[in-house]
């Protein structure tokens, strides 16, 4: 009798496997509302009964595409898409099972990545501003993917996460960032936008990397090592690369916006390289040189002096050594140098919507950038700055006077606070304390927030001319 019973048992779940292993099913990504890269190949995939034909029927195209599912139950073809538009529909069949994925656009779409400050939403805090841009306004043209936050010690292929049509709902627990980029996308170009999100609070820039360049790479393995372990987020090398980036490789995108850096304050030194670093084993993994644009961290009281300036000065670095990437600056949207989360996320995504339009889109007439050091001279007692981004002039911003957060020093690398001035598109600097000056420093500080402008109204990066040795405790 009990021989009977295990083998209607054993029946019974073997039918269960067979039955469960035959079923159609498709990524999380490829679902209702979502938003496909215009003029370009999507690998379209999911899992079937190994050595069961599966056939793929979108919209747009007048044949059908055809496959079979190998022996690890998985499928792929290639699917090409057209120019924007939509809505359309794609429908996947393999005899017993047909998934239907509705409310389809062709677009642009944009990978959003970083930590709190890409993170942050309207639910987190209340941003007036946001929402009172927010109220009443329906954008069903544009989609947002939300990526779960998950980890793996290994590259993952599926994700999980969900696409939902853009509503003052939705965003209320979406990127602001990420949603006034898209939206300036929209407007602009009037053409479907989708916005995967996919960040984490906390997170500093090794665990958005693979952790294989940390084993090539024995100093940013040891820099790596620095970051205090956290109960809130990952900080080991490609925790989150591996579950969260790595299984978008499969989505065609038009490029990436960052915000990220505030974390890695506790290893500076390192910032420069391990971000070029995670830009290329991105597009190495993509196989594109997708343009990648980041944001500069806002003013805040660090406890390590100098801390937030070197990794201004390292994503700085970033924006001249890597091509094809944009640096936004932030250091006018903070009034409150004690909230490393500043409230002001419109101006932080409409920048980045400037690098975009003008660079991806080759929009004209858009000054994508506030002044950026470019080289200095000088001249007897003084030192003459030139900058890229202010061919039409510069300005001081506010209600400002003087220009704020300048400082000059001699070979004694001794700085003192600066007197200057604007003469068209440069900045003539000096102290008369200082009869031979050899450099000089702007808003170079944990917590500077200095006032000058090209006539954009875009605010100048903090820079300095000297390559000494900053102090830190």
């Amino acid at each position: 009798m009990k021989r009977i019973v295990f083998l209607l048992l054993g029946i019974s779940i073997c039918r269960l496997q067979s039955s469960f292993a035959q079923q159609l099913r498709l990524p999380d990504y490829f679902s209702d509302n979502m938003v496909l890269q215009q003029h370009d190949t999507v690998r379209f995939w999911g899992w079937a009964d190994g050595g069961q034909q599966v056939w793929i029927k979108a919209g747009w195209l007048t044949d059908t595409l055809k496959t079979r599912a190998s022996s690890g139950a998985r499928w792929e073809v290639k699917l090409p898409t057209p120019a924007a538009g939509g809505p359309y529909e794609i429908t996947v069949g393999n005899g017993n099972q047909q998934i239907i994925i509705h409310n389809i656009l062709i677009g642009e779409t944009w990978l959003c990545s970083g930590q709190s400050n890409m993170e942050f939403s309207a639910n987190w805090s209340p941003i007036t501003r946001e929402q009172e841009e927010a109220t009443g306004m329906q954008f069903p043209e544009m989609r947002l993917f939300h990526v779960y936050k998950i980890t793996s010690d290994c590259k993952q292929m599926e994700l999980r996460g969900r696409w939902e049509i853009c509503s003052p709902q939705t965003i209320a627990d979406f990127s602001a960032v990420a949603y006034f980029f898209g939206r300036s996308l929209l407007l602009h170009l009037h053409t479907p936008v989708g916005l995967i999100e996919s960040c984490w609070g906390g997170t500093p820039v090794e665990t958005w990397m693979p952790d294989s360049i940390f084993v090539q790479h024995p100093s940013l393995a040891t820099s790596a090592a620095t970051l205090p372990a956290s109960p809130w987020w990952p900080v080991k090398p490609g925790l989150a690369f591996n579950a969260m980036i790595a299984p978008l490789q499969f989505i065609p995108i038009a490029g990436v916006i960052w915000y990220q850096g505030e974390t890695n304050t506790h290893n500076p030194q390192t910032y420069a390289e391990d971000l070029s670093r995670m830009i290329q084993s991105w597009r190495n993994l993509w196989q594109k040189e997708f343009p990648f644009y980041l944001v500069q961290i806002a003013p805040y009281r660090y406890e390590t002096p100098d801390a937030g300036a070197l990794i201004r000065e390292a994503q700085l670095q970033v924006y001249r050594q890597v091509p094809r990437t944009g640096i936004v600056i932030t250091t006018d949207i903070t009034g409150d140098t004690s909230d490393i989360h500043p409230k002001d996320k419109q101006d932080v995504g409409e920048r980045l919507a400037l690098w975009a339009l003008a660079k991806t889109y080759g929009l004209n007439n858009i000054v994508c950038s506030g002044p950026l050091y470019d080289s200095m001279k000088i001249e007897g007692n003084r030192i003459r700055i030139y900058f890229d981004f202010a061919d039409d002039g510069l300005m001081i911003g506010g209600n400002g006077k003087q220009l704020t957060d300048i400082y000059i020093a001699g070979n004694d690398q001794h700085f003192l606070p600066a007197q200057a001035k604007i003469e068209k598109n440069t900045l003539v600097v000096w102290n008369r304390q200082i009869a031979h000056p050899v450099a000089v420093r702007f808003g170079f500080s944990n917590t500077a927030m200095p006032n000058l402008y090209n006539r954009a109204g875009l605010p100048a990066s903090p820079f300095r001319t000297d390559q000494w040795p900053v102090w830190q405790r």
